[in-house]
């Protein structure tokens, strides 16, 4: 494996993302699994991400964090994979609903999950998603717009929004509709995102066993 590229991951987290990412784009690379409040808050991975949190990725010396920018970036650095939007409309559309997803839509997501309530109709000028409902209806007319999240094709967005739908889902922070089961159905079908969780599950073997 090509030390070039890392991934400093632990496979209960939102590292599964960037693994669906790495598979897609199938360049060799190296895992670090780091274990949390332990290798994940050591000096040498702090070094790296002074957050102590995975995932992380180096590429030739440069680093990377957040889901989200290292999907972009690996869709951008290995090109062949075909990943990165081809033209200004799916552009448009790609970086649309990627920071979406990683901004106002997982900070709805995250708020309500942990206050349990949406806000005050007078605060939801205040708050980038405005509600969770408002968040999720916008969700849902992304999804519908096209098969793919930028539009015929799947891009690194659908790695990033897919995960998240996904996970709302399995979890209940995102609502059972009939178009995101279907999205998510679509997308998940891929044989990146069965390599990626199938190296994942592994690990979460690995480790309940030792």
């Amino acid at each position: 494996m090509s030390s070039d590229l890392v991934f400093y991951t632990n496979p209960q987290s939102r590292g599964r993302i960037v693994r669906w990412m790495l598979e897609e784009i199938e360049a060799p690379y190296h895992t670090e699994v780091l274990d949390y409040g332990t290798s994940m808050k050591s000096p040498e991975f702090l070094a790296i991400n002074p957050m102590g949190k995975v995932p992380a990725v180096t590429h030739n010396g440069n680093v990377i964090t957040e889901c989200a920018a290292i999907c972009a970036y690996l869709a951008e650095a290995f090109p062949a994979a075909g990943l990165a939007p081809a033209d200004d409309a799916e552009r448009a559309a790609y970086f649309r609903w990627l920071f979406f997803t990683a901004g106002p839509l997982e900070a709805a997501i995250t708020n309500r999950s942990v206050f349990g309530e949406e806000p005050p109709a007078e605060k939801k000028r205040m708050l980038g998603y405005g509600c969770y409902a408002d968040a999720i209806d916008m969700l849902s007319f992304a999804v519908k717009a096209n098969p793919y999240i930028a539009g015929t094709r799947f891009t690194a967005a659908d790695v990033y929004v897919g995960a998240q739908i996904g996970w709302g889902l399995q979890f209940g922070t995102i609502e059972k509709r009939d178009e995101f089961s279907a999205y998510f159905e679509r997308v998940s079908g891929r044989e990146a995102f069965i390599r990626a969780n199938a190296l994942d599950d592994a690990l979460v073997r690995e480790t309940t066993e030792a």
